[in-house]
């Protein structure tokens, strides 16, 4: 498994002016979501957006010490959107979080550029622990509807994670992830930025079954078969 750079502390975004940040929030959820259609419907309508600006605000907060002042901010955005957010976790430009609700991230988790979640999604831990307990995310990650992925480990870049897969090991990047427990496909070659295509992802399982039961019809044909020309020539064919 190579060493990611993700793991490393990120560079605050909150360096950026105020309009620009804002202005990138709502063009990440423009070029993902074909369902909205004016920016005012971003600002008004969308709960991941207003999410991940009220986690902006605690988290600048939690790092100046202020504890209970962002776990009120973030427990306030959960009540108000579904979507809970630890003050901790630290998360990268441009995360797009669609429709949200059930949403958990964990405080030791850490996001990088160009995310997608979908509703349900948990990046949680795996027991009392202490140290770096949750997730580590890398770039250009797609993680579909209620899936889990839990504890201190790595997702590589471009990396899908398809519905309702519970991920507790290390995934290496350009992969596909499905199942329970996770199971991987490995993906090589060029890919897109933003790969939304959650919904339609290869089973290696399936695809096995599907092919020994190929072979199981081919043996049913040839017995088949070789009965029937035994029939025909009264089992003395030589």
């Amino acid at each position: 498994m190579q060493t990611r750079s993700t793991a490393e502390p990120r560079k605050e975004i909150s360096s950026k002016p105020v309009f620009d940040q804002l202005r990138e929030e709502i063009n990440t959820v423009l070029s993902r979501d074909p369902a909205v259609h004016r920016r005012l419907e971003v600002l008004l309508c969308y709960p991941g957006f207003r999410a991940i600006l009220r986690h902006r605000r605690a988290h600048k907060a939690y790092k100046h010490g202020h504890y209970l002042y962002a776990r009120l901010l973030s427990q306030r955005t959960r009540r108000k959107t579904g979507i809970e957010i630890h003050p901790g976790a630290q998360i990268g430009k441009r995360l797009f979080i669609d429709h949200g609700s059930g949403v958990v991230i964990g405080e030791t988790a850490i996001i990088g550029d160009d995310v997608t979640l979908y509703q349900g999604v948990t990046l949680g831990g795996t027991g009392k622990d202490t140290g770096k307990r949750h997730p580590t995310i890398g770039n250009h990650v797609t993680i579909g509807a209620g899936a889990k992925v839990l504890g201190p480990i790595t997702i590589g870049d471009h990396v899908k994670i398809g519905a309702g897969a519970v991920v507790l090991k290390d995934v290496p990047s350009h992969c596909t992830v499905v199942g329970n427990p996770g199971r991987v496909v490995r993906r090589y070659g060029q890919v897109p930025d933003i790969d939304l295509e959650h919904g339609n992802l290869p089973d290696p399982v399936l695809d096995r079954i599907t092919s020994l039961q190929k072979e199981l019809d081919n043996l049913r044909e040839n017995i088949d078969t070789t009965a029937k020309h035994k029939e025909t020539h009264g089992g003395n064919d030589r």
